[in-house]
Formats: structure tokens, sequence, C-alpha cells
């Protein structure tokens, strides 16, 4: 079982140009969309997180089922639902306004155990920000580690919901000890400051960086650096392709059996390079398609 903890939220993505264009709702959030990308490759997977009860709560959580995630570990509460709005520029990447405050998702509270089966435990983007649930997370990350979950990381940077950028590159820093796996943009890195090799002496067995349309890279605690290019696609949007790439990264461990932080560092080269070329590939589909629509198993080879 992987578990996905994390914000769920409907993604406003505007149909046409302008400030007043015409805004069609979708399901979203980093977390959220790495669970149905899991859920479609044939991972075992739940979604631990905290959803409205209001209408695009129920949507959510239909989303999570079609998807065949587990919700088990979903509370619900009253308040409403996080709304994202979207500005897609000429490129087809996006960039957002949030409506976060008072919502359902920021009261999330660390359950007391995981579903039981769980082998990793992927976390990000702005459920790592916004408190009280920020802590939480950051709770439930912590202990995960202690017990030896695998754990993954995708800080996923929205630097408007930020009030202190320097404060969070410290809690950033702070985590690394209890991440397996650091996945994060070539922009997040910038953001973030530090590199590769610095994060990889606080802890985690191999950081991934994306490049867009450039592919992905590996960095690995032997020193190695290995990448790949990215696939030709004629993209439609990027929404959702960084999550998709988490998604894809963590199926293809746990096809190795290697969803433990040695086995993780045991990859070879050749391991790492498939991998990344199975990430590129489920990262391309979603930016063919508009919105975040990872692909199912039977569109991939095998990872």
């Amino acid at each position: 079982m992987i578990v996905v903890a994390g914000e769920a939220l409907i993604d406003l993505v505007p149909q046409d140009a302008g400030a007043l264009a015409p805004l069609r709702p979708a399901l979203g959030g980093g977390p959220y969309n790495t669970a149905v990308a899991l859920g479609r490759l044939g991972s075992p997977t739940a979604f631990c997180s905290r959803l409205s009860s209001d209408s695009f709560g129920e949507a959510l959580l239909d989303g999570l089922r079609a998807a065949g995630v587990d919700v088990s570990a979903v509370r619900r509460g009253p308040e409403p639902t996080t709304l994202a709005v979207a500005t897609i520029d000429d490129h087809g990447s996006a960039a957002y306004s949030f409506y976060v405050e008072g919502t359902a998702d920021r009261l999330f509270t660390a359950p007391e155990r995981l579903p039981q089966g769980t082998r990793a435990l992927s976390f990000g983007t702005c459920s790592l920000v916004l408190e009280p649930g920020a802590s939480a997370y950051e709770e439930l990350m912590r202990r995960a580690a202690a017990q030896g979950v695998f754990t993954a990381l995708d800080p996923n940077i929205r630097a408007g919901l930020i009030p202190d950028p320097d404060a969070y590159r410290a809690r950033f820093k702070s985590w690394l000890p209890s991440v397996s796996l650091l996945k994060l943009s070539a922009e997040d890195a910038r953001w973030l400051g530090g590199t590769p090799q610095e994060w990889l002496a606080s802890g985690p067995s191999a950081v991934v960086i994306t490049h867009g349309g450039d592919g992905l890279t590996v960095f690995t605690r032997d020193g190695a650096e290995l990448s790949v290019p990215g696939i030709p696609v004629e993209v439609v949007d990027t929404i959702g392709a960084g999550d998709t790439v988490n998604a894809a990264l963590l199926h293809g461990l746990a096809a190795r059996d290697a969803l433990s932080p040695s086995a993780a560092t045991a990859l070879d080269a050749d391991d790492w390079r498939e991998l990344l070329r199975f990430a590129a590939r489920a990262a391309a589909i979603t930016c063919s398609r508009a919105g975040a629509e990872p692909p199912y198993a039977w569109e991939l080879t095998a990872p």
C-alpha cells in the first residue's frame, strides 16, 4: 500500500483568454493527483486527508474511488473546499491563485495509525505550508520515517502561499532526514536553494529533478547523476505532470521491491534510467490532455 497524504482541491481552469474567461472546475491538488495517478497505474493506494462535506468534496471522493484509491483514511468536515484558480500561459504552464481561508483540508489532524500494509507515504504541495494542517502532516512524516516507512516528498512550491520564504526553506531542510525520495522541479530547486548533493547528505536515498519538456535527472547517494530526455508531445497544459512523475516513480520502485531507503540506494544505473523513462512517458501523456488526467497502466509499457 502506498499512502498519499495532503490536500485535495478544485482547480478552476480558464477556457479562454482574458481575466473574465469562463472557468471549468477540475479535481486537483498535488497529493490528490498523485493518488489518482497511482490508482490508475494499478498500485494499491490510499489517500490520507480531510475533505469538505460539500459537493466539491463529494466529487473529489468519487474521483478517488473511480481510480481504485482506498478512502478509509479520509476525514470530512463542514468547511468549504479549497479553490485554486489557474492561469495558463502560451506554453501550457499553469500558475495559481488560491482561496484557502477556513477550508476543510487545513484542519487535518494526523491519524493514530496508517492503513494496514503501508510501505510508502507521499507528501507535498500546499498541505505542508498551510497551518494548522502543515504541522500535522509534518508530524506524520517524521513518525512514519522513524518507523521505517519509505517517505517521498515533492515540495511543489506555491510561493504565493508562503509568507516567510526563509522560514519555509529552513523547515524544508529539517524534513530531509525523514525523506527517502525527494522529487522537485528545477524551478523549485532554484527557489529553495542548495544542491542535490547537499540534500542527499541530509537523508534522502535519491533526488529526482524534473526539467519540464527537457526530461528528468536523478542524483543518488553513490554520486551518480543520470538523465533521460523528455518525450515530445503536443502540450495542452502541464497541470498534474509533476504529480504524475511522483506516482510513476513510486509505482516503479514498488515494481522493483525498492520501497525502502536501502533498496532504493541499491538500484543501479539501468534501473534508474528505466524508472525515469517510465515517468517521462507518463508525464507526457498527462501534458497531452487538459487538466490533471494521468494515464492508466494500459497506456504505458512496464516501468
